[in-house]
């Protein structure tokens, strides 16, 4: 973009944040769960800048396509692209093309201090998996489905059905790991990046793939000036410096 694009960007920017342009708006923003953490800290920062008020709602795939039909007020998603390929929850947004935020990769999470298993091949990711005690993982969820994918690509869906541990939000993956309650952590690589854990590597070959999170208005928000500002605004450098932080690729 040459100077003066991005000044009228930035210009047109600061206008949809200006706290006093269209009064104070408080959001309801469905959010997939792999965002949580730097959400969490994108959400403050732009509430310090717009004077708006942000509540978002996280969930797994399935979730947020039942909130989203619901029937219940929101005003924007940052969701799985999956939450798109329902046609009902599709009808639910503005009508035309979505905007990816956020894309990001599968790994493989081992307590802090334990030895790392070898995962740099295909098949010794599955004797790695084969050879764990228990698999802690969100299978209700796109990024969990990808995994259970993953195991069946592998041969050993079977063999895998007695070792997971189901977790019921993304937080609780690393969490278990670090409790010693699952011996490896499968999901996205930003979620195993936590306290008490360490990343044994990243999906091998062509089983590794990007979630991408994307986002759209809510067809009846009553605020979507407000909305379309904090879309905007994830593509900020402030908000993309965070999501790199976070291990996140912007876009």
């Amino acid at each position: 973009m040459n100077g003066p694009a991005f000044a009228t960007t930035l210009f047109g920017l600061a206008m949809a944040l200006a706290p006093g342009a269209a009064g104070a708006a408080d959001l309801k923003v469905l959010a997939g769960g792999g965002l949580t953490v730097p959400l969490k800290e994108i959400g403050p920062a732009f509430e310090r800048a717009s004077g708006h008020k942000v509540e978002f709602v996280f969930a797994g795939t399935p979730e947020l396509i039942k909130l989203a039909t619901s029937g219940k007020p929101f005003d924007l998603a940052v969701v799985p692209v999956d939450v798109f390929k329902n046609a009902d929850a599709k009808a639910k947004f503005v009508a035309g093309p979505t905007t990816d935020i956020a894309r990001v990769g599968y790994g493989v999470a081992v307590k802090a201090g334990a030895r790392k298993p070898d995962i740099g091949t295909p098949d010794k990711l599955k004797q790695a998996l084969l050879n764990a005690q228990s698999v802690a993982l969100l299978p209700e969820s796109a990024a969990g489905a990808y995994v259970m994918s993953v195991f069946a690509r592998l041969g050993i869906a079977e063999a895998m059905k007695a070792k997971i541990k189901p977790q019921t939000t993304t937080g609780a993956i690393p969490a278990a790991v670090a409790k010693g309650d699952a011996e490896l952590g499968v999901f996205l690589t930003n979620v195993l990046t936590a306290p008490g854990v360490e990343l044994a590597g990243p999906f091998p070959g062509d089983l590794q793939s990007e979630l991408v999170f994307t986002s759209a208005v809510a067809a009846d928000s009553k605020q979507a000036d407000a909305a379309k500002a904090l879309l905007e605004y994830l593509k900020t450098p402030e908000a993309t410096a965070v999501l790199k932080a976070k291990g996140i690729t912007p876009g």
